[in-house]
Parts: C-alpha cells; sequence; structure tokens
C-alpha cells in the first residue's frame, strides 16, 4: 500500500514537471496565436523517451556496471538517430529557429543541423543519467546507514548481554561470601540483588532509560557491596546535579564501579572506594577511584567489563565522551565526561 502510494506521488511529480516543461515551450506559440511548428512536439516527445530510456535502461544496465563505453556508445546512437528523425522527417520553416540558427544560413549544410539537434537532444540524456546517478548513490547511502546502524545495534546488544551475566556471577558471589560468614545482613543483599535483577531485567535492553533510575540501580549496587565487606568505611558514593529529564543509555557506567570494589580492597581486607557522579546541564562527570590491593592480580577475564564499556562509549558516543583513566600502582582512577 505504502509503495503504491510512492509510486502515485512520483507519478504526479514527473507529470508536473513535464507540464512546467511543455507549457514553458508552447506558452509563447498560444499567447501570441502562433502557429506551432512540425517539429517541435516530436522534440518534446522524444526528449521525454530520451530520458526515461536513459533514465531506466541505460544507466542501469550499462553505466551503474561500469560499462562505461557501450553506455557512451548506446547514447549516441539513440541522439544520432532521434535527430535524423527530426532533421529529415520534418522539414521546419526559417521562421521556426532562433535568430542564431536561422536555417537560410544553414541550409545546405545537413552536418551543422544535425550536430545543433544532437545538442539539444543530449540535454535530456546528461541530466537522466545525474539524476539517475543520484538517486542510486542516495540509495546506496541509505542502505550503508541502515546496516551500520543495525550492525552497532546488534553489538550493543551482545555486548549487554555479555555484561549481564558478569555483573550477576560477581553479585552472586559477594551473596556467597555473606552466606558462608552466617552475616545477619544476607537477607537484605539478597532483596537488593532481587531490585538490581529487576532493573536488569526490565530496564536495561531499553535505548535509554532516565538518569533517575541508573542512578538508584547505582546505589542499590553499592549498598549491596557495602554489606558484603568487612570494612566499608572508605566505600563513599556523592551523587550531585539534577536528574530530571535526562536520559542515557543503561549500564553505562557499572562496570568501572565493579571493578573498582573488584580491586579496591588492600591486603588488610579493607576497601577503598571513591564514586562521584556530577551530573550538570549538558554532561555526566564520573570519577571513579580506588586503592590497588596488594594481593590482587590480574586475571585473564578480569579486563571483560571494562572492554565492554569502552566498545559502548565508542559506539554510543563516539565523538562526545572523554574517558582517562590512570594507574599508578597503588591508585586507579576513571574519569569519564560524557556529553549528553
Amino acid at each position: 500500500m505504502l509503495l503504491q502510494k510512492e509510486h502515485i506521488r512520483l507519478f504526479f511529480i514527473h507529470f508536473s514537471v513535464w507540464a512546467l516543461f511543455y507549457g514553458f515551450f508552447l506558452f509563447p506559440f498560444f499567447f501570441e496565436l502562433r502557429q506551432i511548428p512540425l517539429d517541435l512536439p516530436i522534440r518534446l516527445v522524444l526528449t521525454i523517451i530520451l530520458f526515461y530510456a536513459n533514465y531506466f535502461l541505460l544507466v542501469p544496465r550499462f553505466l551503474l556496471n561500469k560499462n562505461l563505453s557501450l553506455y557512451i556508445a548506446t547514447c549516441l546512437a539513440l541522439i544520432i538517430t532521434a535527430g535524423l528523425v527530426i532533421n529529415f522527417g520534418f522539414s521546419p520553416e526559417p521562421k521556426d529557429f532562433p535568430d542564431f540558427a536561422r536555417p537560410d544560413n544553414i541550409r545546405d549544410n545537413h552536418f551543422i543541423r544535425q550536430l545543433f539537434t544532437m545538442l539539444n537532444l543530449s540535454t535530456p540524456i546528461f541530466i537522466s543519467a545525474l539524476l539517475r546517478v543520484y538517486v542510486e548513490w542516495r540509495k546506496n547511502e541509505d542502505l550503508r546507514k541502515k546496516v551500520e546502524n543495525e550492525k552497532v545495534s546488534s553489538e550493543l546488544q551482545f555486548l549487554k548481554t555479555q555484561l549481564n551475566p558478569h555483573f550477576l556471577f560477581n553479585s552472586l558471589n559477594a551473596i556467597y561470601s555473606l552466606s558462608v560468614k552466617s552475616s545477619p545482613n544476607t537477607s537484605e543483599a539478597i532483596i537488593s540483588l532481587s531490585e538490581l535483577m529487576r532493573y536488569m531485567l526490565y530496564e536495561a535492553d531499553k535505548d535509554k532509560v532516565k538518569l533517575g533510575k541508573e542512578m538508584e540501580y547505582i546505589k542499590n549496587y553499592v549498598q549491596l557491596q557495602r554489606l558484603r565487606l568487612s570494612d566499608s568505611v572508605n566505600v563513599k558514593l556523592k551523587i550531585s546535579g539534577e536528574e530530571r529529564g535526562k536520559e542515557i543509555p543503561p549500564l553505562l557506567f557499572i562496570s568501572f564501579i565493579e571493578n573498582a570494589f573488584k580491586y579496591g580492597t588492600d591486603y588488610k581486607g579493607k576497601t577503598y572506594v571513591n564514586i562521584n557522579l556530577l551530573i550538570e546541564e549538558r554532561t555526566i562527570r564520573l570519577c571513579v577511584e580506588n586503592k590497588i590491593g596488594a594481593h590482587r592480580k590480574q586475571s585473564k577475564n578480569s579486563g571483560v567489563g571494562l572492554e565492554n564499556i569502552k566498545n559502548r562509549l565508542r559506539l554510543l558516543y563516539p565523538n562526545s565522551h572523554d574517558l582517562q583513566i590512570s594507574d599508578d600502582g597503588k591508585t586507579y582512577k576513571v574519569e569519564l565526561t560524557l556529553n549528553l
């Protein structure tokens, strides 16, 4: 149905353009009550034939298939044939020509007449070729963007599905450590995890979520970590700024925060994690800082979450984010600025 409407719309557009084109040439004759030259109607008809023959047949079959020599030869053959039909099938009177091309000057020079006619007939060929090449370029460009967007979307979906099990694995480990210690905070930790999972099930599959919900998710995660830690005095979370009216992609900050808790415990069991989120009118600034525990060693899977978030930032904010990561061996610091 939509395709049929599009065809009807294009038909009326083409009809209107040709009506204006015909009117431009025929109006002086009707206005001045002059007789229409015998060759003028055939010129206009041949112009339309050459235009659409080139647009629908020659350009797609030869030019777009990079057969330039055959395309040029076919166009020249059509133009010459059309010129012969006009010049030898009709005999316009001298008064029907413009002053600079009156046949009383070139009556016996059929070659110049044919050349003049061919130049006129090459115009619809040239215009239709440019138009068809432009249409094909736009079509290919739209297709390229569509494929690129689908690729980005599928890659982001893959990254999120990879992130969720990674996060769940670490959270279950945290609750397991509480249960081993028979901590009274185990039940509260399970409730916190259920809230986190609720968010991941019902919100994380969206392209964007309200910033307030994402902040609540981070608060619940930090609370879960505090419950499992034996010493959480130095775990600090500060969120400042106005959240309302702002949206961001879900699970954008959690990998940095999760990584800080994973490696922010020293050899005495104390955890040093400092998280600052500053929400401004057009930017969000995240700073996550943690002490590096001496007994912590990088495993081959330890960078999964960070690589995911780097890829997501590259795809979602290609030219509108700044990520700075510093590691002096004692302190690990992440500074991220997003331009909304």
